[in-house]
């Protein structure tokens, strides 16, 4: 495996998850498959689980990790050809990458959409120039459009929890004060498309997710409709998508958070969420306390999905 960017590149998902159970069940067996190679995490922003989840399983394969927070710790760096560097950038993206490139073996980028353009975010430039420029294996820690790490962490998760060959599965947009990214949901439809759960999608009009990530999902704009006989919900918010609203709020109505009342209409579901999370907003205090929250076994499972690639790209160097 040369990337990582998205459900395209772990190949066969059934045998992507066994390795996964594997990996958990003695995440220390492969100790010094990573002797002598390093890992450098490059975060142009802010991360909890993705930076420790991900050096963490780093260091479960014995690899050195370095790691470069963009907006602290290194010059501020100009990512756009033709600009004339007069301004706070010191340093241009397409002289750092291959420097970065020289001090380690596999990269991981961490790059937000801008919401400034829609065309720039989807064609993800930054991650594109590390892929491009670097000459070493390059795996999304979230970008602008997708976050495969955290929906390979999902889907172990769902594998764990299930109790039904075929579970439904449901996304569900739910409020939030700031206009968040599609990366989430956009790699979580993506995941599950992958499957053969049945999984439904569904959000206030307006919101709806780029035709290539919602593929065949049946989406459901009645939200009580969609959670009926649910049996994971997982609930994340999002800006909208279409022009001429791409990066806009255009809700920010609380009846579609997550509450008991809607977990009542699933079949005894569970609750899912990424983290961080607005209590309150997006789910309600009693859900997310329940026994039926899976958020932090979910974000433990990150260490897994982390260190599942990491293992694949030390096989291939």
């Amino acid at each position: 495996m040369k990337k990582f960017l998205g459900v395209q590149d772990i190949g066969d998902l059934k045998q992507a998850v066994k390795e996964a159970f594997e990996v958990k069940k003695n995440r220390f067996a492969w100790d010094r498959m990573g002797k002598n190679k390093t890992l450098l995490m490059i975060f142009f922003n802010s991360s909890l689980r993705t930076r420790l989840s991900t050096q963490k399983a780093a260091m479960n394969l014995g690899m050195n990790v370095m790691v470069l927070d963009v907006k602290q710790g290194a010059w501020n760096l100009e990512t756009e050809r033709g600009v004339v560097m007069d301004g706070d950038k010191a340093e241009h993206l397409l002289e750092a990458i291959p420097v970065m490139a020289s001090y380690c073996d596999v990269i991981g980028v961490r790059s937000f959409a801008k919401y400034e353009s829609k065309a720039d975010d989807y064609e993800e430039k930054i991650l594109m120039q590390f892929i491009q420029y670097s000459g070493k294996p390059v795996f999304s820690m979230e970008s602008a459009t997708c976050h495969p790490l955290q929906a390979f962490a999902d889907l172990i998760t769902i594998e764990e929890y299930k109790k039904q060959e075929r579970p439904k599965v449901v996304l569900t947009w739910a409020p939030h004060p700031r206009a968040l990214p599609q990366a989430v949901p956009n790699s979580f439809a993506q995941w599950m498309n992958a499957t053969d759960y049945e999984f439904v999608i569904t959000h206030p009009e307006g919101y709806e997710l780029a035709p290539q990530f919602a593929g065949n999902a049946r989406v459901e704009y009645n939200q009580d409709k969609a959670l009926e006989g649910a049996h994971f919900v997982y609930a994340k918010n999002w800006a909208a998508y279409a022009d001429p609203n791409y990066g806009k709020i255009l809700s920010k109505d609380l009846s579609w958070t997550i509450d008991d009342k809607k977990m009542s209409l699933t079949d005894n579901g569970y609750f899912m969420h990424c983290l961080p999370v607005r209590r309150n907003m997006i789910v309600t205090d009693s859900v997310i306390e329940s026994p039926q929250s899976l958020v932090i076994p979910e974000a433990a499972n990150r260490e897994i999905s982390a260190q599942v690639v990491l293992k694949r790209f030390l096989q291939t160097i």
